[in-house]
């Protein structure tokens, strides 16, 4: 989760930094079924604050788990079917250790300080009082409803070691935030932490964990002992050493199957040089390569190529642009460019615009600090249970979550604001456009698949909130080919049945 943010940026502003440009008029989309970027493993959702706030309630886990419609507010709300649940193990706890206390940054809300299970480094036993694994209670509660709501795909993740791992007892970073805040004599502690609690995962609460991601943004420096949430700096040779740790200790618990991720770097371009820091033996303890997609104009190509062969997630994405235009114009380019096979929001809930779900609380929320940032997650540390609304962006992301689908193979759609999914078993084609400021109509040329029939349904969402993941069964396929009518900054989604390759 990125420690600067771009509230503060327009939406105009920000597409003309990012380069985006308008469509031209009458463009012809033309999918590729021959040129394949993977299968799509699914789309989710990091818990953290909002689950700490919210997790005991079913309702959200209907909404983000499942794709039933739910009625909230008087809102109609089609399920995003998120089967990817990322979970944060705590580093902050209220216990001492051998006298000495942690140390919470000035400006860190509760809300943001997250319960971790170790609570002093006396044993490694899981039942011996060092240990309380009934904390951190309403997170672990939306995992476990996840789970029964059809996720599949368990990430853990951390922001920071526990605080008595840290050199200044802080778990929000070294006062220099270019300065790692875990020593080396503690990378074994680290991963020991983690690997703790991704087998208590699996004997006692049902959870196996896909991966294990170590690390947040670790070469950016934003973690120091000032900051607004948990964070730690690592450079690249400590990841290395914990890196290797964890994978021993993973192994020694029997968690041979349980991947680790690395190393979930800010930016594209940050996420490239890490990767190509490591040596053969790291990056083969490495099962998977996760970055967060907060540079939006970075080099997606050249991660994707470094990687070569391994799997590859945008882990974590997030903007304050409440209209989704440019979840939309991202999510294109990193199916077109970064190829990934699973795609995570950060926060389900939040205020300013990066929320799905709006929060405005019905008290007054707790302001933050004088001169802390204007960050999200600050509507979770509201005394009261905040009032919730879907923004457009919750409308805009359903165009994706709900119709590209885990096993389906990500396809080249051949043009720049398209993104295309074929499903072998169901014979389906998937195609999400974006139109951005000029109205205009598409055309989908299908010549290129050996059969296409139809019927064709289609989805549509305007980020101007005129229409809201409306269907409608108006298009006509003829002789391989369709066209459908675009208004200006217009998310369309369609399904074409009985396509062939």
């Amino acid at each position: 989760m990125l420690a600067f943010r771009w509230a503060t940026l327009g939406l105009a502003a920000w597409a003309l930094s990012s380069g985006i440009i308008t469509a031209s008029a009458d463009t012809v989309v033309t999918p590729a079924p021959t040129t394949q970027w993977g299968t799509w493993e699914g789309w989710g959702v990091s818990l953290c604050w909002w689950a700490k706030a919210s997790g005991t309630q079913n309702y959200l886990a209907d909404i983000f788990f499942t794709r039933k419609t739910t009625v909230q507010q008087g809102q109609s709300l089609p399920g995003l079917g998120f089967n990817i649940v990322r979970y944060n193990a705590g580093a902050s706890t209220a216990s001492q250790v051998d006298g000495a206390a942690m140390v919470a940054s000035p400006r860190i809300s509760p809300g943001r300080q997250m319960e971790g299970f170790w609570l002093k480094p006396s044993s490694t036993a899981l039942d011996s009082a060092s240990w309380d694994w009934s904390v951190d209670a309403n997170q672990r509660a939306m995992l476990i409803k996840a789970k029964q709501r059809g996720a599949n795909q368990f990430e853990l993740f951390s922001n920071s070691p526990m605080w008595w791992m840290c050199k200044n007892h802080n778990p929000s970073g070294d006062d220099d935030a270019n300065q790692d805040n875990l020593a080396p004599a503690d990378y074994q502690a680290h991963a020991t932490y983690l690997a703790a609690v991704a087998q208590v995962a699996r004997d006692r609460w049902g959870i196996r964990f896909t991966s294990v991601e170590p690390f947040n943004e670790p070469m950016s420096p934003y973690w120091h002992s000032r900051g607004t949430q948990e964070g730690c700096h690592f450079s690249v040779e400590s990841q290395r050493g914990v890196i290797n740790y964890l994978r021993g200790e993973l192994d020694w618990r029997g968690l041979t199957r349980t991947v680790i991720a690395a190393s979930d770097e800010t930016s594209y371009d940050l996420a490239t040089a890490t990767w190509n820091s490591f040596g053969p033996e790291t990056r083969a303890q490495v099962g998977r390569v996760n970055v967060h997609g907060y540079q939006t104009n970075g080099n997606r190509e050249a991660l994707y190529t470094a990687v070569a062969g391994k799997k590859l997630w945008n882990s974590e994405y997030g903007e304050a642009d409440g209209s989704g235009l440019s979840l939309a114009s991202n999510l294109t380019r990193d199916l077109r460019a970064l190829h990934p096979t699973g795609w995570c929001y950060w926060q389900g809930i939040d205020g300013g615009g990066w929320g799905l779900l709006e929060a405005s609380s019905r008290r007054r929320a707790t302001s933050p600090p004088a001169g802390a940032d204007a960050s999200p997650g600050t509507a979770a540390s509201s005394s009261q249970e905040p009032a919730l609304r879907a923004s457009t962006k919750y409308f805009v992301l359903a165009q994706y979550t709900r119709h590209i689908l885990p096993g389906m193979k990500i396809i080249d759609a051949g043009e720049d604001h398209s993104v295309a999914a074929y499903d072998p078993k169901g014979k389906r084609l998937i195609i999400v456009t974006t139109n951005l400021a000029t109205p205009q109509t598409i055309t989908y040329n299908l010549s290129q698949f050996a059969k296409a029939m139809g019927p064709v349904t289609r989805w549509s969402t305007n980020t101007d909130g005129s229409e809201l993941y409306v269907k409608r069964n108006d298009v006509t396929l003829s002789a391989k080919q369709f066209s459908c009518a675009f208004g200006a900054n217009t998310v369309q989604t369609f399904e074409i049945r009985n396509v062939s390759e």
